[in-house]
């Protein structure tokens, strides 16, 4: 800024008014206003950044973890399985809410124009990525989930409810002096600089995870695993308005690309093939769900001699690396390719380093957050909480969606206050915005952070102790002195600072709450090598913070509440809540007994900031003035403009303003989108098309399937561009528009992706004849495609697949014989399937001992029982995967228990399977 900002006076504050205020507009956020607002409620919905592209979701989203479809899961099972996943620490009638409600928000979600993954013929295409239950849901565009949801803020009836103020970030929450309810808040604009005040009649916390609490191998502060935006505002903000939080001992860590701040991606990768391995090739998890547990058994591996740890692709064929990389690429984190390209690696010569995360606080992938109940209120009256902020265990995106939901509706009830408000809470939350301004030459932001996460990662990070745990509490009770003199000179590092103070508050948080709990629970989450064993007598309780009236932590040990699902594992031992207070600290570096903490020392600050100074993850410089018709065209996309208004644009000379059309089409989609879309796949200009393709199959799940669209996209299979051709024939067969003459008629195009997507079109209409016609296809992702439709048809029979079954190509001769899985395998093709046991492929084999799944049990387990003895993992894990469906037979039974000591973690964990039932697990 060219002027040096000044402190405000308190008096200049903006004050503003509504009834449901949400803050944070991400996941919960979004889904909070929407429906506050359609149960009649003024909302408004504050965000620190710009809601268009805020929050984690808008990073992208490959799928949805916990999604409980009807006919694929159960409830009950789901339940029951986050239960254990947790380690009997949940209130069931919080998790019970997503399991029940999960579905319906997956079709909310789809009306808006959200895209999950479907069969040929409609269906839901769940996957099994763990050992039981099939509970993940990919998003093939799950990068365009948060322009969907902006889309919907934006629609006119909306925006007459909803008032969005972006660059605004509270700092505290604002309680009635008398009876403690929520208020409102205050905060500062980022932009600006100036104090605002918002009266409300409630108020809802979604400001996400605290991800930027530990400090990452990088030494990058925003090199996060979670979204760095996310410093743990709302815990801060909770906590200090008196709220409880609970489980915040209970740590998220995950496994991640090693050197880059991107997932491992098993929800991904592992429903094409893909899996985690150690050095010699193994596969080692026992635990069945991305858990403390099994971040401990990663742990361990990774600290072995059996290290590093890899996620394994290069064992995949190309068109399956292409596939992922698609996604992974993409959707995920766009950058990843690029990470990959320059380290000069390659998915398929190399499999891919895998190392742990730092640690993080988030109650949506672990259980660390603000106490809710099943309808998201905490224990401060009229304040609400959701998302990766409360404390929902493994909650995950659907989760944050369902918990949006119940948090608007419980909140429209309320209408805004009117009365005064705090003198002191105003005052408090004023001179913690602006105090950096008074000493502007003092520490900076950056320095400050690192030293302060260093610390964390110094003695908080896993495996925890008492004695680091309290050196860590004197570590950030020191450091409140150094963030009250961090230096700030523009709105942007004040909210930096502000967000410094809520990490030490995390921190301090952190540590107090792994002290308090002397027992190790949830594998490496809550592993104290002074308490290693777990203790379900004193502690299978909720461990509940909370803000003393003296301003100091305490303590409450919560009885888990009686479960709605039996879960034999676990007996809540119920009785009265035990209070705890504060948590004493272990005494450390003393020559004898002391009574107060020693001195502390003067400590050098943290390692000073590269030349340049640290990115700022809100964006960088322009890269050139627009052009003018662009800038009137984005203006005019804000106000969701109807077609007649966009029609210029769509027509211009210039390709650059007719995508950015294409563009606010698909974000605005008014009547008439689906044919104008389809149209604009003719135009002239790649970019043009590109951008047409991309909107219609982003929302394909709300275009009316009307005839003059369908006869757009018949059109467009003529087009020269492979790309629109694709892209056609997916949105024809997504909306019943096309038949089998016109997807056979593709099966003639020149480009192989298309062929393959026309495959897809013919499964989708039953066309079985015409599929078998395609199984001398010269390209062997054809004829793939071809082996694994012909068990997809609603009434699969295995003759069609007896050509691809004498294939030349191993993977083809693989993907046919497991097809017989489903088309059933009578006595001959048994035979033939016995016999390609022993085929010098292991895809052949392995595809082998699947189609053995659906033969006569006599004539398949004699083969089976051999192959459990096969050199390559894949091979035995489907042989002992088609043992199970003949587990009645003695020898089946017999061959599964000499499984049991396998080398490979999923072949020892499925054949247990053959002397139990287990219930469907939750993802």
């Amino acid at each position: 800024m060219d002027t040096p900002l000044t402190v405000p006076d308190l008096a200049d504050a903006t004050e503003l008014s509504c009834d449901v205020l949400v803050v944070g507009g991400g996941t919960a956020g979004t889904m909070a206003a929407l429906t506050a607002a359609e149960r009649g409620a003024n909302v408004l919905l504050l965000e620190k950044a710009h809601v268009r592209h805020s929050g984690a979701l808008a990073m992208g989203m490959d799928g949805v973890n916990n999604a409980v479809v009807p006919g694929r899961a159960e409830p009950d099972d789901y339940v029951a399985e986050i239960t254990r996943a947790n380690d009997g620490l949940v209130d069931q009638s919080t998790v019970r809410q997503t399991a029940t409600r999960g579905f319906a928000m997956v079709r909310r979600l789809e009306s808006y124009g959200v895209k999950f993954e479907k069969d040929e013929h409609g269906e839901y295409a769940v996957r099994q990525v763990h050992r039981s239950g099939s509970y993940v849901l990919p998003m093939p565009e799950g990068k365009d989930v948060k322009k969907v949801l902006y889309r919907q803020l934006r629609r006119r009836e909306m925006r007459e409810r909803i008032r969005i103020e972006n660059r605004v970030m509270p700092v505290r929450v604002l309680t009635h002096p008398e009876d403690g309810r929520a208020v409102g808040i205050a905060g500062l604009h980022t932009r600006t600089g100036e104090f605002v005040v918002v009266r409300a009649g409630a108020v809802v916390l979604a400001t996400g995870a605290c991800g930027r609490l530990g400090l990452p191998a990088s030494g990058y502060l925003y090199g996060t695993y979670e979204n760095p935006t996310n410093a743990g505002d709302g815990y801060a903000m909770a906590y200090h308005a008196g709220a409880a939080l609970t489980g915040i001992e209970c740590f998220q860590i995950n496994p991640l690309i090693k050197d880059y701040n991107g997932p491992a991606c098993a929800y991904v990768a592992n429903p094409f093939g893909g899996y985690q391995v150690n050095r010699h090739g193994e596969r080692f998890v026992e635990s069945d769900y991305w858990s403390g547990q099994m971040m401990a058994e990663f742990a361990a591996e990774l600290a072995s001699d059996r290290g590093p740890v890899y996620l394994k692709l290069s064992h995949l064929p190309e068109e399956t690396v292409q596939a992922v990389e698609s996604i992974l690429h993409t959707t995920e984190r766009p950058t990843r390719g690029t990470f990959h390209e320059n380290r000069g690696h390659d998915y398929r010569t190399h499999d891919i380093e895998m190392h742990i995360s730092e640690i993080g606080l988030c109650g949506g992938h672990s259980a660390s957050g603000v106490r809710v109940d099943s309808h998201a209120r905490t224990t401060v009256p009229r304040l609400y909480a959701a998302g990766d902020l409360a404390s929902v265990p493994h909650n995950y995106m659907i989760g944050a969606f369902v918990f949006g939901d119940l948090a608007g509706e419980d909140a429209s009830r309320y209408r805004a206050y009117e009365g005064a408000l705090d003198p002191a809470q105003l005052a408090e939350a004023h001179e913690l915005v602006y105090r950096p301004l008074r000493h502007p030459d003092g520490p900076p932001q950056p320095q400050v952070e690192y030293k302060l996460r260093r610390f964390v990662n110094d003695y908080v990070s896993p495996p925890k102790t008492g004695a680091r745990l309290s050196l860590a509490v004197e570590a950030f009770t020191r450091m409140a002195e150094e963030i009250a003199g961090m230096g700030a000179r523009t709105p942007h590092e004040l909210m930096r600072c502000a967000e410094v103070s809520f990490i030490r508050d995390c921190a301090e948080m952190a540590a107090r709450a792994s002290l308090a709990r002397t027992e190790s629970r949830w594998g490496l989450y809550h592993e104290r090598l002074d308490h290693p064993e777990r203790n379900d007598t004193d502690w299978l309780h909720h461990l509940d913070l909370r803000k003393s009236p003296s301003g100091t932590m305490e303590f409450t040990a919560r009885p888990v509440e009686p479960y709605m699902v039996p879960v034999p594992e676990f007996a809540p031992p119920g009785g009265p809540e035990r209070h705890i207070g504060e948590v004493a600290l272990v005494p450390v570096a003393t020559a004898g007994p002391r009574d107060a903490a020693p001195a502390a020392r003067a400590s050098a600050d943290g390692p000073a900031v590269p030349a340049g100074g640290l990115p700022d993850p809100d964006g960088g410089p322009a890269t050139g003035a627009p052009h003018p018709r662009l800038l009137r065209l984005l203006s005019l996309a804000e106000d969701s403009p109807d077609l007649d208004a966009l029609g210029p644009y769509l027509t211009d000379d210039d390709p650059a303003v007719r995508a950015a059309a294409v563009t606010a089409l698909g974000e605005t989609a008014p009547s008439g989108t689906g044919p104008a879309l389809a149209a604009r796949l003719r135009d002239g200009s790649a970019r043009v098309r590109a951008a047409a393709a991309a909107a219609l199959r982003e929302l394909v799940e709300v275009l009316p399937a009307e005839p003059v669209l369908g006869a757009a996209l018949r059109a467009a299979l003529d087009v020269p561009d492979a790309a629109v051709r694709a892209a056609a024939l997916d949105v024809l067969r997504a909306l019943r528009l096309g038949d089998a003459p016109l997807y056979a008629a593709a099966l003639a195009d020149d480009t192989v992706d298309v062929r393959v997507r026309a495959v897809r079109a013919l499964v989708a209409v039953d066309a079985v004849a015409e599929l078998a016609a395609a199984a001398g296809d010269p390209a062997r992702e054809v004829r793939v495609a071809v082996a694994r439709g012909l068990a997809a048809v609603r009434e699969p029979v295995p003759e069609p697949l007896l050509p691809l079954l004498d294939d030349a190509d191993p993977l083809v001769r693989g993907a046919a014989l497991a097809s017989l899985a489903g088309t059933g395998c009578p006595p001959v093709l048994a035979a033939t399937a016995e016999a390609a046991l022993a085929d010098p492929a292991w895809q052949v084999r392995a595809g082998a001992a699947t189609a053995l799944r659906s033969a006569a049990t006599a004539a398949a387990v004699r083969g089976l029982a051999g192959a459990l003895a096969d050199p390559n993992a894949d091979v035995r894990k489907a042989a002992v995967l088609a043992l199970l469906a003949h587990r009645d037979d003695p020898a089946a039974r017999t061959a599964l228990a000499g499984a049991g000591d396998d080398t490979d973690a999923d072949v020892r964990a499925y054949a247990a399977r053959a002397s139990a039932v287990v219930p469907g697990g939750a993802r």
